[in-house]
């Protein structure tokens, strides 16, 4: 029976042991980066679907009616609204409706709405058609008609999230990419710390011929015990945050954005993914590196 990665790994652990302090500094050091990551993958993955659910609703016209018109006023606007060319298709949607479609576009967050004392959503017409000119057309001819409270197009709206998605990915990636050297250089500094304390006994090791491998086996697998319990720290932080905040806030982001947040168990499902992956590649990148001096001369 090979004992060699049961050896490398109760070194490991002793190592974390003796040098607590800034085993603990590494720990909070990524965890709080992970965290930070974590907050910045919300935000994106909220925003890409938002525009998603925006672009779906690109050639799509909603109108919605005011309280007391009826039916047949809303068959009479229809009709019009119908002939005008480029339209697809003009369907009538009631307030009952348009909460049950809402349940279904929500998923498992729909229980947010079993809350709700009073359907808030109008009765609506909603107008497809071909193309963004032939929607502009539409938008002017609903205009005119009395019973029509508020008219939603959505080019304007997609423009701006294009613009704003854009821009939050590229600063998001910056970010990223500067926390990931900053978390890969604490957890470098700690080894190495470690290394140093027990340079003689590595030079001694090398000296009666320890490949560069057994003797890095401790500190790597040190590196990454300590990003995996960064991981499986933060994972548990950043999924009780974001069921808060769906919780708390979801209802209201649905009735302002017309979207519920991203479902909780693929976000955080994703995320622990993530987290394990980052928090163990940190941890060994990390050893890597505060052992490269030791062992390369």
């Amino acid at each position: 029976m090979n004992l060699r990665p049961i050896l490398a790994i109760k070194q490991a652990f002793s190592q974390i042991g003796r040098n607590i302090a800034m085993t603990l500094a590494s720990l909070f050091s990524i965890t709080a980066i992970l965290l930070i990551l974590g907050f910045f993958f919300i935000i994106l993955v909220n925003i890409n679907s938002l525009s998603q659910s925006v672009r779906e609703n690109f050639g799509t016209v909603q109108i919605n009616l005011l309280e007391e018109t009826d039916e047949d006023a809303a068959a009479t606007i229809m009709v019009e609204l119908d002939q005008i060319q480029g339209v697809d298709s003009v369907k009538y949607q009631s307030k009952d409706d348009a909460l049950e479609h809402m349940k279904v576009k929500w998923g498992d967050n729909a229980k947010l709405l079993d809350s709700l004392e009073v359907n808030p959503l109008p009765n609506a017409i909603v107008v497809k058609v071909e193309n963004l000119e032939d929607a502009q057309t539409v938008v002017d001819t609903a205009r005119k008609f009395e019973g029509v409270e508020q008219i939603n197009y959505a080019q304007d709206t997609i423009n701006k999230l294009i613009k704003v998605t854009k821009a939050i990915q590229l600063g998001a990636l910056i970010l990223i990419l500067c926390l990931l050297v900053i978390s890969i250089i604490v957890v470098s500094n700690t080894i190495k710390l470690t290394v140093i304390a027990r340079e003689r006994e590595i030079t001694i090791m090398k000296y009666i011929g320890a490949t560069n491998w057994y003797i890095r086996g401790p500190f790597l697998l040190e590196g990454m015990i300590i990003g995996l319990l960064s991981a499986l720290v933060s994972s548990g932080a950043i999924a009780l945050i974001y069921h808060s905040l769906v919780k708390n806030f979801g209802l209201s982001y649905a009735i302002i954005m017309s979207t519920g947040f991203v479902e909780e168990e693929f976000m955080i499902k994703n995320l622990i993914i993530i987290f394990l992956a980052l928090g163990i590649s940190i941890g060994a990148c990390g050893s890597i590196i505060s052992m490269r001096r030791f062992l390369d001369r």
